[in-house]
């Protein structure tokens, strides 16, 4: 962990279409580089085109994430696994019971299961994003340049 921050999260959520994604471009947006990130789901999802508009609105593009599993991943090399949902906190504790990682449990709500109107939809997957910007930026805060 250089400056403090983890080298390398994983974000997991259930079908790693919607919570997770934002996460992870949310965090590649704030940090760039300096973190490696991926993100996961306890099962597999399709892409969410609701929350590739919310990200977009944002200036995040998510839309070329292609959602996949635990079992999926190239590397389970992390420092930190932030799970999203209850689901995605068991597959976590399991994948990571073997290796000196950390698992973080943010309970975030789905916002899949809202109905009504479009606009009302898309405020709640608004919700969601603006809530994951906060804490992303609490938990991973900016690094600054070293002064000379």
């Amino acid at each position: 962990m250089s400056n403090g921050l983890p080298s390398a999260v994983l974000f997991a959520c259930t079908m790693n279409s919607i919570r997770s994604v934002m996460a992870a471009g949310i965090l590649k947006w704030l940090h760039g580089t300096r973190i490696y990130v991926d993100s996961v789901g306890a099962r597999k999802g399709e892409p969410d085109g609701f929350a590739i508009e919310v990200m977009d609105e944002i200036g995040i593009d998510i839309s070329r994430h292609r959602p996949k599993t635990f079992e999926e991943l190239d590397d389970d090399n992390f420092d930190l696994v932030i799970s999203l949902s209850p689901e995605a906190q068991h597959k976590a504790v399991e994948m990571t019971r073997t290796s000196a990682c950390d698992v973080e449990f943010w309970r975030t709500f789905d916002p899949s299961i809202l109905e009504g109107s479009r606009e009302m939809r898309l405020d709640g997957y608004r919700q969601v994003r603006d809530e994951l910007m906060k804490r992303l930026k609490a938990r991973f805060p900016a690094v600054s340049a070293p002064r000379l």
